[in-house]
């Protein structure tokens, strides 16, 4: 079973915050923004606590590849 927001999935095992709205994101080093859905600022949210907390696991590694998949453009802007 998976969470559906604004038309996209969030896995089961996703257990960060789940927002209801999205936002605009600045990547802080190049300065490019992009919009994202609230599930995806929800996963980049947990993505960048992993990055924080020094937390590069498997669930790590499945936030990024989910990314990936739901927002190429995104992943790009903001994490590659």
């Amino acid at each position: 079973m998976a969470t559906k927001t604004k038309d996209q999935l969030l896995p089961k095992w996703f257990n960060g915050m789940l927002y209801t709205e999205g936002a605009m994101v600045m990547n802080p080093f190049s300065h490019e923004s992009i919009e994202l859905t609230a599930a995806e600022l929800s996963m980049y949210d947990y993505i960048m606590g992993c990055v924080m907390l020094n937390k590069y696991d498997a669930t790590f590694n499945k936030a990024t590849n989910w990314f990936r998949r739901a927002n190429g453009d995104a992943y790009m802007v903001l994490l590659d």
